[in-house]
């Protein structure tokens, strides 16, 4: 696949570093203050808040409700902070007066102090920049090249509860966010970039979904092919399809341009358990997983964190029991984990664990070591080549989708922070909800570290040094 140049630049925000920057920003006193961020990228056009640097208030020898004087030497440890890994210095501020764009003081500022840092950093390619920061946490930012060319940053993106995004005008107002369902949610989508690893039996629905909304960007990864048993239940399959074993996400990229003229699909015929499909995931805006394995959800779940991206995980399942005619249908069952990045993560919420991991790997590579072999597929314990679960597909295919339409349009009665996981039961016609705080949260060291090697924090990920 080859992804598009130029695309709009954009910065992601982790809920915990947004929050201490507000405070830090904003200490009620009306003066403006300062902090410096430190960003990764999760792709050429994307950044990702890495670190933060809080400037004392104390240090600065200008506090006004209009202008700020900071020590230089608050700078030069950030260069210091930055240079491992080449990151982005973008100094923010706050404006209390309410205006979110850049005032003359602020560029002139930048002028002075810009060339400083591209002359302590030693990649060619990274940018620099500055922000701001309005009092209901409002933020702005624009980026520098080394002849101090301005990029503006088209949007800040910050995965809470809510999935909140800044766009400004260029007269200087926030855009606001358009009503869920309406036909202008549809043209705000195009802004957005969505990434969908699995693009099967759940995914096909899913990624049928997002283009008919709206996204302007779809990623599809999945690294398998169409087979006569699949048709059953992956959208938009057809019997030539299955004669030339069509690869999945190939099959979409050729159906939706019939039905869209203005938007962009980027496909890869990989497993999201490689090197080239973290990279490109890494260009989305959020992530949809739509695997059926614990290998590929671990993936996702460390992409979504190191790339600060909201993770929407969807699983089906069928359970079965004993009866006087053999095997029956427990239950028809489905899930939705909405996971924000610094929240609880899917390994967290024991979606997965390190034996679920080994027991699959082992059924992979020797199956002949596993003491009990245990059919997998939808239908659990019964060997099924093309089950029957289209409709059940479709109902958690919808939800996941709307998981999203709710967060980041919001139209709930109760609040967000609820539905940290949705579960149904079809056979029982009852639906249970679980919040944030039901699940406990282990600091996660991957968080915001972009594209920094190795990939994702695995050794198995790294970048293989090519010998000439």
């Amino acid at each position: 696949m080859s992804a598009t140049i130029n695309q709009p630049v954009k910065l992601a925000i982790s809920e915990a570093h947004h929050t201490k920057l507000r405070e830090h920003l904003f200490p009620g006193d009306g003066l403006e203050a300062a902090a410096i961020v430190l960003c990764a990228q999760s792709a050429a056009h994307r950044y990702v808040v890495n670190q933060i640097l809080l400037v004392d208030h104390a240090d600065c020898s200008v506090r006004s409700p209009d202008r700020i004087c900071w020590p230089g030497t608050t700078i030069e440890e950030a260069i210091d902070m930055a240079e491992a890994h080449a990151l982005s210095i973008v100094l923010m501020h706050s404006h209390p007066g309410g205006v979110l764009a850049f005032s003359a003081i602020d560029d002139y500022s930048d002028r002075d102090v810009m060339p400083a840092l591209f002359e302590a950093s030693e990649s060619p390619l990274t940018r620099h920049g500055s922000a701001i920061m309005t009092a209901d946490g409002a933020i702005c930012a624009r980026l520098y090249d080394r002849q101090l060319m301005t990029t503006p940053v088209s949007a800040v993106h910050l995965a809470s509860d809510e999935l909140l995004t800044w766009q400004v005008s260029e007269q200087g107002r926030l855009l606001p966010i358009p009503m869920a369902f309406s036909t202008e949610m549809g043209r705000h989508l195009k802004n957005f970039t969505a990434c969908v690893v699995g693009v099967s039996g759940t995914g096909s629905i899913v990624v049928e979904q997002l283009a008919r909304l709206g996204f302007g960007r779809l990623i599809l990864i999945d690294f398998d092919e169409i087979e006569f048993k699949n048709l059953n239940r992956i959208l938009n399959a057809t019997l030539d399809d299955a004669r030339n074993s069509t690869a999945k996400v190939a099959r979409f990229a050729s159906v939706i341009p019939t039905y869209r003229d203005d938007i962009e699909v980027l496909t890869l015929k990989a497993s999201v358990a490689t090197r080239d499909a973290i990279e490109v995931a890494g260009e989305g805006d959020v992530l949809f997983c739509c695997v059926d394995s614990f290998e590929g959800r671990q993936v996702c779940d460390r992409i979504a964190a190191a790339f600060l991206q909201p993770l929407f995980d969807v699983a089906v399942t069928i359970p079965t029991r004993q009866s006087a005619g053999g095997v029956a249908v427990g239950d028809v069952c489905g899930r939705v984990d909405y996971v924000k990045p610094g929240g609880s993560t899917l390994a967290d919420r024991g979606v997965y664990t390190p034996e679920a991991l080994r027991r699959e790997y082992l059924q992979k590579v020797a199956p002949n070591e596993l003491a009990e072999q245990v059919a997998e597929g939808y239908i659990k314990d019964v060997a099924e080549e093309a089950p029957s679960v289209i409709s059940l597909n479709m109902r958690a295919a919808s939800d996941c989708v709307m998981e999203f339409i709710a967060r980041a349009y919001p139209f709930r009665q109760e609040p967000n922070a609820e539905r940290a996981r949705t579960q149904f039961s079809l056979a029982a016609g009852e639906e249970e909800f679980m919040g944030e705080t039901d699940f406990s949260c282990v600091p996660n060291p991957h968080l915001g570290r972009g594209l920094i090697e190795p990939l994702l924090g695995m050794p198995r990920f790294a970048a293989r040094e090519v010998n000439a």
